[in-house]
């Protein structure tokens, strides 16, 4: 695959600006799979699907080509448990060479081997989920063993130069005090961090939800410890916006205006578009989904990954189009270990 050239982060930008107007996807995530090697406490899918009916990587390409959105990402269930999944990359990466392609896994079956094949194919971003810095992980993904697999694996694949691996935490009570660790533990495997919100959309279980004035507390001397981070390090990858936006979700207990369907949803394994994971409703195109969901969407119980970086306005995208293609420049456009 070709470099990530700075004329491809421009356009990237310029996809966005253009998606943005005309009402088309910022981010579209293909759930590949509802299969899972874990079984996370915080989520609502687990355990192995028999017979899923999945559309293949031709298929892949076809949407990639019809929605050409700017952010794509590939996710699940676990979607490393696709068989056909460099093939489902390659097909993707070749039907929209300028578009930025995020892949996310627990990291479970994740080896040099697989990632380097990965990132060939036209993985630009993988994002490995961490929820705790030590053994605990394994107790709230339900998977013995994954934490230590991961502070092996992890590191080893970082040192291989190639940029790309970010680990990702979505905050809950459980792992409230863990926020700063978790981000000093990127650090010392060479990798970038990134934070989101838990939701209890998934599970109905708000037992994880950080809501009273202790917790928030804890939470808000967390974020702005991180905004500080972020002035004079690399590795806090959240805008500041985000982060603040965060902290907002918690102590409102919700995020208004959420554009699901609009500016991101999911793609099903079965092909089928939904407005996002956790409201599963089918629609055959984006069209019909913006006519029967978003038009009268009220939702505003998450702030996941997601949906926090396809919320923002024309004015603040277009204010951060020069820092989105100088952040994709120096990311990929100057690394000599991505091949052509």
């Amino acid at each position: 695959m070709a470099k990530f050239s700075p004329l491809n982060a421009l356009r990237v930008a310029g996809k966005g600006i253009r998606n943005y107007i005309i009402k088309r996807p910022l981010i579209v995530s293909f759930e590949v799979t509802l299969s899972c090697n874990c079984n996370c406490r915080h989520c609502d899918l687990g355990g192995l699907i028999k017979d899923e009916k999945q559309i293949g990587p031709d298929d892949y390409a076809r949407l990639t080509r019809l929605l050409n959105p700017p952010l794509l990402q590939i996710s699940g269930g676990e979607p490393l448990l696709r068989k056909d999944i460099v093939d489902i990359v390659r097909a993707m990466r070749q039907a929209s060479k300028a578009s930025y392609l995020i892949l996310v896994t627990n990291g479970v079956t994740l080896h040099e081997s697989n990632y380097v094949e990965l990132h060939e194919a036209g993985v630009n971003q993988l994002s490995v989920s961490l929820d705790f810095p030590d053994e605990r992980h394994d107790e709230f993904r339900r998977h013995r063993g994954l934490y230590r697999h991961l502070a092996e694996t992890i590191p080893l694949l970082a040192r291989l130069g190639y940029g790309d691996i970010i680990l990702n935490t979505a905050i809950t009570r459980a792992n409230l005090r863990e926020v700063l660790p978790l981000a000093e533990k990127a650090r010392e495997w060479g990798v970038s961090m990134s934070y989101s919100a838990y939701t209890p959309l998934r599970t109905r279980d708000k037992g994880y939800l950080i809501d009273s004035p202790e917790e928030l507390a804890v939470l808000r001397r967390s974020i702005y410890k991180l905004i500080e981070l972020r002035k004079r390090t690399t590795y806090i990858t959240n805008p500041k916006a985000i982060l603040l936006d965060t902290l907002r979700f918690f102590e409102n207990g919700y995020m208004p205006d959420c554009k699901a369907g609009i500016r991101f949803f999911v793609v099903m394994p079965d092909g089928a578009f939904v407005p996002c994971s956790l409201h599963r409703n089918k629609y055959s195109s984006q069209k019909e989904m913006i006519e029967d969901f978003s038009r009268t969407n009220q939702c505003g119980g998450c702030y996941v990954a997601i949906r926090s970086y396809s919320d923002k306005g024309l004015g603040a995208l277009l204010k951060d189009t020069p820092e989105l293609a100088k952040g994709l420049f120096h990311r990929y456009g100057g690394n000599t270990k991505r091949s052509d």
